[in-house]
């Protein structure tokens, strides 16, 4: 993955205490921003001309062009002379200065100042006052005075804090009113003329009173405010100057609270004019036409040597991944020279793993690897990667149906398990609600219990192929079967366009289409070996893994199956995989799950400088034609084969796409069932206080009982049993109260189970003693029945009983 390099800074400092003085907070102070020290340039201060050179030229074989120079300006000047010489004073480089050179560039000499031009310096910002300009024309008529030099004098901030510490002590002084300096030891006196030997004097006893109150003094001075922090003294704002002929042109400030501004209120800065009298800013870093040749390890492996190989030769490598490598270096805008080192043994075989070959760049044996090295976070650790150049992600490849020897039960995989079991549960409910519907009303649903049974179930199910023969009498059951045909409607024909795409395009469909399969069954599954997906399957729960190296070795154990010895499914890289497809075609297919990784990337170490120029150089590649050509040259005419190819998803139907059907259909039969629930309660009232009138039990119980009892009878106010009392034939029966009793012989009509119809629930007949008792009309219809058909002859069938009262 693509990291910001960390910028590469060379200290140049004198070796001195001086110089080792400032260098560890120096270097904590570039770590802290993200950059890094590789290298300490330490000049003596007694060198010679031929010595600064020899260590400059040692700089310009190494790789970083940003050098912090800290030395003193005598020195400093030697070093810049020597350098803009020797030519790294051009394009491309960038030299900071520290304030003990750059307070003092006013004082330099114009061909110094002229070998600097284009450095950057950090200087003490000292305000101006009338109080300075006073000051500086006093202090210049006097030095000019006691030293006559032709070149006009120059005061730097170090004689400006020298004043401002001389009056900060007079202070201290006055505030403490001491008049006299008394010494502990080696007291000053007449003989000791040298005063500025610190060594030589001794220890004030009043010292320490001088020092707490001089800590507390603040005031404005020549320089500033004057205060003084944990033994330090403080300034406030810094300038950034840009030297040239004349000097230092400022081109901003700098604070710790505001960082880099253009003046003490406005962010940003001023135009930098950098070595080689440009505007571009240096990139801080380039390839060194002296420098060492890199050393690019690349995997020896024997299995898809398409991507990465030894040469024939047995030096060198080829390869997709080395060709591609390849353009993206000639690419750079400057010469890198590399050399590709198999990671491999004196015998050839491969040395380690993909990890270990990134460790192996880590630890510097290595300066970069190239291959089919795949971009993935614990590798990031210890490397940067650059940009992908191939389509990431980790996917399965399982055998085609049309290549699967198990079909026959195919015709169960249009439908996933839940919705078979909700189809067969709607199917069961249907032909419920349409009995119950039905039964009081309609002959065809009436009858022995096992018969009731099977015609509902036998016109639910019938309403698949739409082939029931049942007619309907209830408009409530018409308006729930008529929303039930749009729900098999829909299911029918998705069931069919499912079965039919994979009875047709079974070379299209994988044996295997999501990896929750894997992990209930536990198939045997295949993996590359030494490669990261091992540890990937292990996390996912795939516990039966067996390696492989080839193509050829994969479509063997693909062949073999899990029960003998071989795979069922495998997994790994998408550029394998489609290569893979390409060498085996209709045989096997890509299917979900795809594992999401970053691709084949180049491997550098971490910090590399290489890394951003090569990321943008792997884009340009990646989108021109010459990625195309590549890939026809290791691929084959189908160069798409590693850049694009089929994958396929589960295919079945799932409850998920029609419960929004079941939902609708449960309704529209849960609603008719309670609308005919409050009709037949409605109806039959008057059952309940019957019921409850006559007997003597009136539990809950038999209530229920009653009703049901009343349910299980037919109708009889339904147009279905209402028939005509005049039919031809009839035969009448007077009772002695003056009804009349008529039957109707059959004629050419089928018997029906229902052969008559009695409109009366009760007649009278007069028993022997003359008096009238009730009959009900069961008993009426057996009498009329038996003495009807004695009296009706020829063979002629009775087919209707009316009662008609006078």
């Amino acid at each position: 993955m693509l990291s910001v390099p960390p910028l590469q800074v060379i200290p140049i400092y004198e070796d001195d205490e001086f110089g080792d003085g400032m260098l560890p907070y120096l270097i904590d102070a570039l770590q802290s921003v993200n950059a890094r020290v590789p290298y300490r340039s330490v000049i003596d201060p007694e060198a010679t001309d031929d010595q600064i050179k020899e260590e400059l030229y040692k700089l310009m074989t190494m790789q970083p062009r940003v050098f912090v120079v800290h030395m003193v300006p005598s020195l400093a000047a030697r070093l810049f002379m020597m350098a803009n010489e020797i030519g790294m004073m051009s394009e491309g480089y960038a030299w900071i200065l520290t304030d003990v050179t750059t307070n003092v560039l006013d004082s330099m000499d114009s061909s110094v100042l002229n070998s600097m031009e284009g450095a950057l310096g950090v200087k003490t910002y000292v305000p101006n006052s009338l109080e300075l300009d006073g000051f500086k024309i006093r202090w210049k008529r006097k030095f000019l005075i006691e030293n006559p030099i032709p070149k006009e004098p120059q005061l730097d901030v170090f004689g400006l804090w020298a004043h401002d510490a001389a009056r900060a002590l007079a202070m201290a002084v006055e505030k403490t009113g001491e008049t006299e300096f008394k010494y502990k030891n080696n007291p000053i006196n007449e003989s000791n003329n040298n005063l500025t030997d610190l060594q030589t004097l001794g220890v004030s006893e009043n010292g320490e009173k001088i020092r707490d109150v001089l800590l507390k003094t603040r005031f404005k001075g020549l320089t500033g405010d004057y205060r003084i922090v944990k033994g330090e003294l403080q300034s406030e704002n810094f300038e950034i100057v840009n030297v040239n002929g004349n000097g230092g042109k400022r081109v901003g400030f700098w604070n710790p609270e505001k960082g880099l501004t253009k003046n003490l209120s406005q962010s940003g800065t001023k135009p930098v004019i950098w070595p080689g009298d440009t505007a571009t800013v240096p990139r801080g870093w380039v390839w060194p036409v002296a420098g060492k040749r890199l050393k690019i390890g690349f995997p020896a492996k024997e299995g898809y040597s398409e991507f990465v190989r030894v040469k024939k030769n047995g030096t060198g490598a080829e390869g997709y991944c080395t060709d591609v490598f390849d353009a993206v270096m000639a690419m750079l805008p400057y010469a890198v020279p590399y050399d590709y080192v198999p990671f491999a043994f004196p015998n050839g075989s491969s040395a380690g793993s993909y990890d270990d070959l990134i460790m192996q760049v880590y630890k510097g044996i290595y300066d970069g690897a190239v291959g089919d090295i795949t971009i993935v976070a614990n590798r990031s650790n210890y490397v940067d990667f650059t940009l992908p150049f191939t389509e990431s992600g980790v996917s399965m490849v399982v055998p085609t149906q049309g290549y699967s020897k198990n079909k026959a039960w195919i015709f169960l995989k249009p439908l996933t398990l839940d919705l078979w079991i909700t189809s067969f549960c709607f199917f069961v409910f249907m032909g419920f609600v349409v009995w119950i519907l039905e039964h009081r009303i309609n002959e065809e649903f009436r009858g022995p219990p096992s018969h009731q049974i099977g015609t509902s179930l036998w016109f639910s199910f019938c309403t698949m192929v739409f082939a029931q023969r049942e007619s309907l009498v209830s408009n409530l059951a018409r308006f729930v079967v008529v929303i039930w045909f749009f729900v098999v409607f829909i299911l029918t024909q998705s069931y069919t366009a499912s079965l039919t795409s994979l009875l047709t395009v079974q070379q299209l469909q994988p044996t295997i289409t999501d990896v929750n399969e894997l992990l209930k069954n536990q198939p045997w599954v295949g993996y590359q070996d030494g490669s990261f997906v091992f540890e990937l399957l292990k996390s996912v729960g795939i516990k039966n893994l067996r390696p492989y190296d080839t193509p050829e070795q994969l479509d063997e154990m693909f062949k073999s199956g899990s029960s003998n010895g071989g795979i069922d499914a495998a997994f790994d890289e998408i550029p394998y995989v489609k290569l893979f497809l390409f060498k085996f075609p209709d045989k096997y297919i890509m299917a979900e799950p795809n594992y999401k990784t970053d691709g084949f990337g180049f491997a550098f170490p971490i910090g590399s400088p290489l890394v951003g120029d090569v990321s943008r150089a792997v884009l340009n590649v990646t989108e021109s034609e010459k990625m195309n050509r590549i890939q026809k040259t290791w691929f084959g005419g189908q160069c798409n084969s590693v850049s694009s190819g089929s994958k396929v998803t589960s295919s079945r139907l799932n409850l998920g796409s029609f419960w929004g059907l079941f939902l609708i259909a449960g309704s529209a039969a849960i609603i008719a069932l309670l609308v005919y629930g409050f009709i037949f309660f409605h109806k039959e009232q008057h059952t309940l206080r019957h019921t409850a009138n006559e007997g003597s039990n009136n539990s809950f119980r038999h209530k229920i009982r009653a009703l049901l009892k009343t349910y299980d009878e037919r109708d009889l106010t339904s147009h279905t049993f209402k028939k005509s009392n005049l039919v031809h034939g009839d035969k009448t029966i007077r009772a002695m109260d003056g009804s009349s009793i008529s039957a109707s012989p059959r004629s050419n009509y089928p018997p029906s189970p229902s052969n008559y119809s009695v409109h009366d629930t009760s007649f009278e007949f007069y028993s022997e003693s003359g008096n009238a008792s009730p009959m009900n009309h069961q008993a009426l219809e057996m009498v009329v029945s038996t003495s009807m058909e004695a009296s009706l002859g020829n063979g002629e069938e009775i087919t209707e009983i009316h009662v008609n009262k006078n």
